[in-house]
Parts: structure tokens; C-alpha cells; sequence
């Protein structure tokens, strides 16, 4: 008798450690995945501002080239939406964990293609051809698995941590930064003539390691509590997109103004800057390749710790005050780099990657999904988010490269377009009809 009291009473630690467990597995294992899709990703987003004009548009005018480069890399923020739509309707209808697998696939396989690729020289303009449909697949990938990582930290989590363990996922885009810049500058290292023949192609192909690592991880979370408990409860949407933009347009339009001037601050950061620094203003790329993965490793302390501080004073109140701050550091960025001292150039990559960036980005996990209800959040935030990634950073490298050249070389017109896209922003942010910070997730 008293043994079957004994594991009666233990029965429920044993079920609260499986749960302690569970989420943490769940949090670390979203931030490994998205550390691989980023590095897949931001490791394009080095090479179009660096390489693939000379490779892929050589014929072309140099800044035409550099145009075409960066409209290649725009082709996979198109890709987005379209990712956002298929994997948040089948992550709602079947669950998240089988979505990220997926996504997983999807953006590791393009991405070793891409390293396996022949030059304009030896296809012709075919070269570009694939490079294009290979990036339209990357960005499938990410448009469906930011809302699937993001759940599967935010559903695993206990209220009072759902801020910080959302930003986990939100980390593993500054670790995939880093290694895509720490890759990126070991072959930047070669001779010019070898880098653009064989060293650029050695970080795309190694991305098969990564791949593998993240589907092993992957394997081992457990699927979301909240999708579960829809599943016990009966409750599904037919077509989940359908719902959010009939019953829910407001939250819809407010993340996607709220979302769109973050996104663009963060490309403007990490590849405009790049093809800023390094063209116009002369600045060896090795020193700013530096500078942001410094800024890149900055966010690995600064993003959690912001998810745990959102956790204390509110998801929207922390997005207010990086939204102030962008306004206010746009002008000192570009000056900083304007003096092209090393110090300088090196403080305002890593103020604006480190610091700026993950104010923003941390809370934006449990803001955004706290907006929709359960059965349809996949769909709400993926589509939102992945829009607003269209209008913020596809686009913004591009339109950055044409104010500046208005400008005369100079970026003023970029810091207004900036701070417009932060005060529009502000407004949307402000229009969030719910306090996150007093709502439950589910």
C-alpha cells in the first residue's frame, strides 16, 4: 500500500519533469534549426553583395550587376508568402513538428545546388535561371519555418518564460549569421581569382553537415501542446488562411506595418551596409564582414536576454522602445560609417546587429502569436511576418541602392526611408488590440 501511495505521489514530478523537459527540448531544438535555415540563407545574402555579380552578371554594367545580384536574393523574400500560405495551412491542419521537417529539407537541398551551380561563362545566363528557382525555394523554406519554430517554443513553454523561450528561435538567427560570415570571410581570405572559381562554392556545399545535424533534432521534439489539444478537442479549420484575413484583417495589416520596418532595418544592416561599405565607401570587406558577425555574436547574449526582460515588462512595450531606438540610431549608423574608421565602422555594425536588431526582433515571437487564436495561428503568422519580410528586406537593398545613387552617394534619402518605415511602424504597433502581456498563448 504505502509503495502504491509512494509512486502515485511521484507520478505527477515525473510528469512535470517530462514537461520541464519537453519544452526546454523543444526551445533548443527551434533555435538549432533556424541556425541552420539562416545560415543557408544569410550565406546567399553575403555572396549576392560580394560574388555573384562577377560570376553570374558579368556582362553587365558593375552596379547593374550588383542590382541583378540583389534581385536575385529579393526572389527569395518572394517565396516567402508563398511558404507562409502551404506550410501554415498544413502546419494548422496536421501540426508544426512535420512542417519543420520539411522546411528543413527545403531550404538545405537548394542550398547545395546553389554550391554546385556553373558560372555565366560556362551556361550562360541559365546560371542565373537556377540560381533564381533555387532562391525561390529558399524562401519557401523560411516563409514556413519561422511561424513553426516560433510555435513550437512559444506552445511548449510555461507562462512567465513564453518571452524568453520565443526568443530562442529568434537567436538562431545571429548564429546563423555568424557562421555564414565566419564561412564567408575564411574564403574571402583567398586570392580573388580562386574565391570566385571554387572557394565561394565550399560554404554552400558543407551546408549537407548542417542539414543532417538539424533533422536529428528535430526528430526528438515532441509536437506542440496547443496542436494536441486541438486535435483532442476536435477542432480544425477547413482552410485556415480563409480565417484570418475574413475574421482577423487587423491583426493581419498591424503585424505586417509593425514587422515590415524591423525587417528592413535588419537587411539594410547586414547586406546593404555590406555593399555600401564595401563599394562605396571603400572599406575592405573583410573588416565589415567582421564587424557584423561581432554584432551577429553580440545577439547571442543580448536577443535571450530580451525575450527574458519582454517576459517582465511586456512583448509590445520592449517592441515600442526598439522602434524609438532605430529612429534614433539610423543617422549615427551611416555617419559611423561614413568616417571609414575602422573603430567606428566596427561599433556601428555591432550596435546595429547586437543591439538594435534584437530589441526588435526577441519579442516579436509572442506579440505576433498571441494575435491569433490556436487553430489558425500558423496561418496568422506566417502569412503576416512573411509579407511584411516582402515589403521590409526584399525590397529594401534594392530600393537603398537606388536612393543612394538619387542621393549622389549619399544616404540621407535611406535614412528617411528608414525612420518612415519605423514611425508607420509605431502607429501599427500601438493598433495591436490586445496587450500580449496579459493574454494567454492559447
Amino acid at each position: 500500500m504505502k509503495n502504491a501511495i509512494t509512486a502515485h505521489a511521484g507520478a505527477p514530478d515525473a510528469r512535470a519533469t517530462s514537461k520541464v523537459k519537453s519544452y526546454r527540448l523543444a526551445g533548443a531544438a527551434s533555435m538549432a534549426g533556424t541556425t541552420i535555415e539562416w545560415y543557408d540563407f544569410f550565406l546567399y545574402g553575403t555572396a549576392a553583395a560580394l560574388i555573384f555579380n562577377k560570376i553570374f552578371f558579368p556582362a553587365l554594367d558593375p552596379i547593374i550587376g550588383v542590382l541583378a545580384a540583389f534581385a536575385t536574393y529579393a526572389v527569395g523574400f518572394l517565396g516567402r508568402p508563398l511558404g507562409g500560405i502551404v506550410f501554415g495551412h498544413f502546419g494548422d491542419r496536421i501540426g508544426r513538428k512535420s512542417m519543420l521537417l520539411f522546411t528543413l529539407m527545403l531550404m538545405g537541398i537548394p542550398t547545395i545546388i546553389i554550391g554546385l551551380i556553373p558560372t555565366y561563362q560556362q551556361i550562360g545566363y541559365w546560371a542565373a535561371v537556377i540560381l533564381v528557382a533555387m532562391r525561390f525555394l529558399q524562401g519557401m523554406a523560411v516563409g514556413g519555418e519561422w511561424g513553426g519554430a516560433v510555435l513550437m517554443a512559444v506552445e511548449h513553454a510555461p507562462e512567465g518564460k513564453k518571452g524568453f523561450y520565443g526568443s530562442l528561435p529568434q537567436t538562431g538567427v545571429g548564429a546563423g549569421l555568424v557562421l555564414a560570415s565566419l564561412a564567408m570571410a575564411m574564403v574571402a581570405k583567398l586570392p580573388e581569382e580562386d574565391m570566385l572559381s571554387w572557394g565561394w562554392r565550399i560554404p554552400f556545399l558543407a551546408s549537407v553537415v548542417l542539414l543532417g545535424v538539424g533533422w536529428l533534432i528535430r526528430l526528438k521534439v515532441p509536437e506542440s501542446p496547443d496542436f494536441e489539444k486541438l486535435k483532442k478537442d476536435n477542432v480544425a479549420v477547413k482552410v485556415p488562411l480563409f480565417k484570418v484575413l475574413r475574421d482577423h484583417p487587423r491583426e493581419t495589416l498591424t503585424i505586417i506595418g509593425a514587422r515590415t520596418a524591423e525587417n528592413a532595418w535588419f537587411y539594410m544592416s547586414v547586406t546593404f551596409a555590406l555593399a555600401y561599405a564595401a563599394n562605396q565607401l571603400q572599406i575592405p570587406r573583410a573588416d565589415v564582414l567582421g564587424a557584423i558577425t561581432a554584432g551577429a555574436a553580440l545577439s547571442l547574449v543580448t536577443m535571450p536576454l530580451c525575450g527574458h526582460i519582454s517576459d517582465r515588462v511586456g512583448q509590445k512595450r520592449l517592441y515600442f522602445v526598439g522602434l524609438l531606438l532605430l529612429c534614433a540610431f539610423v543617422y549615427p549608423f551611416f555617419a559611423m560609417l561614413g568616417t571609414r574608421d575602422p573603430v567606428l565602422v566596427w561599433w556601428a555594425m555591432v550596435l546595429a546587429v547586437g543591439v538594435v536588431f534584437p530589441i526588435l526582433y526577441a519579442p516579436e515571437s509572442l506579440l505576433f502569436a498571441r494575435q491569433f487564436p490556436a487553430e489558425i495561428r500558423y496561418s496568422g503568422i506566417s502569412v503576416s511576418v512573411q509579407l511584411a519580410g516582402v515589403l521590409g528586406g526584399g525590397f529594401a537593398p534594392m530600393i537603398a541602392t537606388q536612393l543612394l545613387a538619387m542621393g549622389g552617394g549619399n544616404p540621407h534619402y535611406v535614412i528617411v526611408y528608414l525612420i518612415g518605415m519605423a514611425l508607420i511602424a509605431l502607429v501599427c504597433t500601438a493598433l495591436m488590440k490586445r496587450d500580449p502581456a496579459r493574454h494567454h498563448a492559447g
